[in-house]
């Protein structure tokens, strides 16, 4: 009995029988479930918007019993450890975590100065379309063949000598009208091609010019009228650049926040088996 090594033993074993027993006690303890007044309130409403009527006793029973009985599960689940390496969760959580800058981003109000400063500070984003007026004559290359660009020369140099030629007469037959009115750019490029805007917007005003190229075929072509883009002033884009202002800031609280959560973490990227050169 005077041997350390006894009692160094019997200590030890006290302390695994009281673990035993205290231990085995608290994880024989149930957990807690609490349906609070506030969630019940919440499954009615939910229930008599999608039903136009209030839930009647039974089904307010059968939506808490519902409840517990997936709380019950979900903590097993996440017990089981069911949670990792699951895509779809892993995407749920991290949509919610994004959520809550969404929510202080929403929350934010700007001045009007800011707006402004903001419009200025990005002009493409908010920039008036330039608009054309044109005239067209059309040749369809499946009726020239190798010969369209010759044909176009020759109809081109009639177009020149006789302003006040018939173009419809000229042209060949075609869906497309003889003449648009103002039309902005970029719905001349969904129409014809960006390429066929792009060199629209670059002919001069008042003459005849071209062959200009598109999927419908050869087009000579006359500017009638232009309306240069520009930036508009802040009181006609205010709803557009308050939710780009908005966006922009959203974007900037996650990237804080982001970088405040990276730097508890050192992040180590390793090499796939086979691979040549480290990512």
């Amino acid at each position: 009995m005077r041997e350390p090594l006894i009692h160094f033993l019997l200590f030890a074993l006290l302390i695994f029988a009281g673990y035993g027993f205290f231990g085995a006690d608290a994880n024989n303890k149930p957990d807690r479930i609490v349906v609070t007044a506030p969630k019940i309130e919440q499954m009615a409403a939910v229930f008599t918007k999608t039903w136009q009527r209030p839930p009647t006793a039974e089904e307010l029973k059968g939506m808490i019993d519902d409840h517990v009985k997936e709380e019950i599960l979900v903590r097993q689940a996440l017990e089981l450890g069911l949670d990792r390496d699951d895509t779809v969760v892993r995407r749920r959580l991290r949509q919610k975590m994004e959520f809550l800058n969404d929510a202080d981003a929403e929350a934010l109000t700007a001045t009007d100065a800011e707006l402004d400063t903001f419009l200025k500070a990005n002009p493409a984003v908010f920039e008036i379309d330039p608009m054309l007026a044109f005239q067209q004559v059309v040749l369809n290359p499946q009726r020239h063949g190798e010969a369209i660009e010759r044909n176009a020369a020759a109809i081109l140099e009639v177009l020149l000598n006789q302003p006040a030629a018939d173009l419809a007469s000229i042209g060949d037959a075609s869906l497309l009208p003889a003449e648009l009115p103002l039309t902005s750019k970029t719905s001349i490029g969904k129409t014809f091609g960006a390429d066929f805007a792009e060199e629209l917007d670059k002919i001069p005003a008042g003459q005849w010019m071209g062959p200009v190229n598109s999927d419908f075929g050869l087009h000579l072509i006359r500017v009638t009228e232009r309306v240069p883009g520009r930036v508009p002033m802040l009181g006609e884009v205010r709803d557009a650049v308050a939710r780009e202002w908005t966006n922009a800031k959203r974007a900037e609280l996650e990237n804080q926040r982001f970088a405040e959560l990276f730097k508890r973490y050192v992040v180590s990227i390793e090499s796939p088996a086979g691979a040549g050169t480290d990512p």
